[in-house]
């Protein structure tokens, strides 16, 4: 499903396309939540960081989309006029084009057909880069930082691999289990040496349902490195920066 994936052909994502959803469900099914749940967290979260930090996201490309999930929620939080998704699935972008089908802004198409042209105010990616093979990566985030217009965002969402419920969910989940996990420290070495700037580091996803009672904190706790998921927000230096 994911872009360059490690499983590393498009025929393993193929597999999951239809299915996806109930097997991510059953993955996440410890922590009370569907993935409903974290994909309106992670946009919710996106869009309060985005706002503080003056950052407009009116022409979004999400890397390595899936089967699109993300795509309505870009327009519903963050008031974009394009979204692009790009996906090595063919069958994961099929299931995407059937769900945003009447989203006029939106449009699907293989990575391999994207060619980047320095357009973008916002880059997106949700779990992806922990199916890219390590030595695949530099390239993969080329695709991205090519893809922004100078002063454009990334927004790299990974699993916490020092959050033992992302740990077990990763063990559990068939397409993520010979994944290769990215801490936080790895993922700013990797953006850093492709020209990224790291503008913070943040966390999510502290609290599972029965905790949920306590999910007010998760703001203040931000910093903590022990959310399920984190948050790199990047940018492509302007000129002269």
């Amino acid at each position: 499903m994911r872009v360059h994936a490690a499983a590393s052909c498009p025929a393993f994502f193929d597999g999951y396309a239809e299915q996806y959803d109930t097997v991510l469900n059953a993955a996440l099914s410890a922590s009370g939540e569907t993935k409903e749940y974290f994909a309106h967290g992670r946009m919710r979260w996106l869009a309060t960081r985005l706002r503080r930090h003056g950052r407009p996201a009116r022409r979004v490309l999400d890397y390595g989309c899936g089967t699109g999930t993300s795509i309505p929620l870009f327009f519903e939080y963050l008031d974009c006029a394009e979204v692009v998704g790009v996906d090595v699935s063919p069958r994961s972008l099929d299931c995407a084009r059937r769900l945003c089908h009447a989203l006029s802004g939106a449009r699907l198409l293989p990575v391999d057909q994207h060619e980047p042209r320095a357009a973008f105010d916002l880059a997106f990616s949700n779990g992806v880069f922990h199916h890219v093979a390590p030595a695949e990566r530099p390239a993969a985030i080329k695709h991205v930082y090519d893809s922004l217009r100078p002063g454009g965002a990334f927004a790299f969402w990974e699993n916490n691999p020092w959050n033992p419920g992302a740990r077990y969910s990763m063990r559990v989940n068939p397409f993520d289990r010979d994944a290769v996990p990215i801490s936080a420290v790895e993922g700013r070495r990797l953006l850093r040496s492709a020209g990224f700037r790291v503008i913070e580091t943040t966390y999510l996803f502290y609290f599972p349902r029965p905790l949920r009672v306590f999910r007010f904190l998760e703001p203040a706790l931000a910093r903590f490195p022990l959310g399920a998921q984190y948050l790199l927000l990047a940018a492509k230096p302007t000129t002269g920066q």
